[in-house]
């Protein structure tokens, strides 16, 4: 599948139009919907194998926040070999591990972060803040979609590099839809 026939795919499989409130507080009046296209095993696959192309000689594991990400990390992960590890949004509330990062981190692993959709970048940061506070050094965060809203900028502005396999310019979506 070429690029400009998965951001089709993309967009035909996840582009709802209506009035939303976004996880940033934002309004919008369109919403990406990352789980129609993450269930999709097709387009799954494609995303692995750009997300592939970002996981260098020099990165141990790859991340993913829960839950959106978790689907496009194990694809990836499948894809290349390299183990991963889920970042939770908050710690288990008084049982099991208790824990924020999910399967095994050492300290000083060279770590990508993988996401789905960036609109401010908060989810991306936090979820990088938990994984250095764990040791890992984050190489780059790699998102499925750019809003364009400002994650890009957000995610830069915290020190860490930014890749986008697609923006909503490349989806065909405009501001003001």
């Amino acid at each position: 599948m070429t690029d400009t026939e998965l951001a089709r795919a993309l967009r035909a499989a996840a582009l709802l139009e209506g009035d939303f409130t976004l996880r940033s507080g934002r309004k919008s009046k369109y919403y990406l919907d990352k789980y129609l296209f993450e269930t999709q095993p097709n387009l799954l696959r494609e995303l692995a194998r750009r997300f592939a192309k970002y996981v260098t000689p020099e990165v141990d594991r790859i991340a993913g926040a829960e839950l959106g990400a978790i689907a496009l990390a194990t694809a990836t992960a499948l894809e290349t070999g390299k183990p991963f590890v889920i970042v939770r949004n908050a710690k288990k509330a008084g049982y099991g591990t208790g824990k924020l990062i999910e399967g095994r981190l050492e300290r000083g692993e060279r770590v990508l972060l993988v996401e789905d959709i960036a609109t401010s970048g908060g989810q991306a940061i936090e979820a990088c803040q938990t994984l250095k506070s764990a040791g890992a050094i984050v190489t780059a965060v790699v998102v499925t979609i750019d809003r364009q809203e400002g994650g890009r900028q957000a995610i830069e502005a915290a020190g860490l590099r930014f890749e986008a396999l697609f923006t909503t310019a490349d989806l065909g979506i405009v501001k003001n839809e």
